[in-house]
């Protein structure tokens, strides 16, 4: 096994706090710090979480919880959750799928974009205040801040004087 500077240590932690398995940290630790061998169990042991962190000191269980904080409450860090990177993906993979001649699949991507781009996957409605005879339709009346004709045209709504 070997011995671990506070760097990779750290490395491992942040790795682990951000939802990666201990085999992609093992991999990650590797390339990062020039074929530097660890083990998946020398890596959950510094996941707070499972038991074989028992004795992970409170300084790395800090840590861990503070890369976790950060990952679930920063989610626009996160490249796919924006738009605009997600539709020059599909457009990355359409063009990809044009060149090999796969219509399907180029297809496929094309309706994904529209579908990105007209909000088909957001919680947004768009509501339609008007009665199919059209007899309540809203009017909108603008006075521009003039007190006097709102009061009128309250007074005339309410049948007052």
């Amino acid at each position: 096994m070997a011995t671990l500077n506070n760097k990779v240590k750290a490395f491992i932690v942040q790795g682990l706090a951000t939802y990666m398995t201990p085999s992609e940290v093992v991999e990650a630790v590797n390339q990062e710090f020039d074929g530097l061998k660890v083990t998946r169990q020398q890596v959950s042991n510094y996941d707070p979480s499972k038991a074989a962190a028992v004795n992970l000191s409170q300084k790395w269980r800090d840590l861990f919880k503070q890369f976790r904080d950060d990952f679930n409450n920063d989610i626009q860090a996160i490249p796919i959750a924006n738009k605009a990177y997600r539709l020059n993906m599909l457009d990355r993979m359409a063009r990809d799928a044009e060149k090999s001649k796969n219509r399907p699949l180029a297809a496929a991507l094309a309706e994904q974009a529209a579908k990105e781009m007209g909000e088909v996957f957001t919680n947004k409605q768009k509501l339609d205040h008007q009665s199919s005879d059209k007899s309540m339709t809203p009017t909108i009346n603008n006075f521009n801040g003039d007190a006097q004709a709102a009061s009128q045209a309250y007074q005339d709504i309410m049948g007052g004087k």
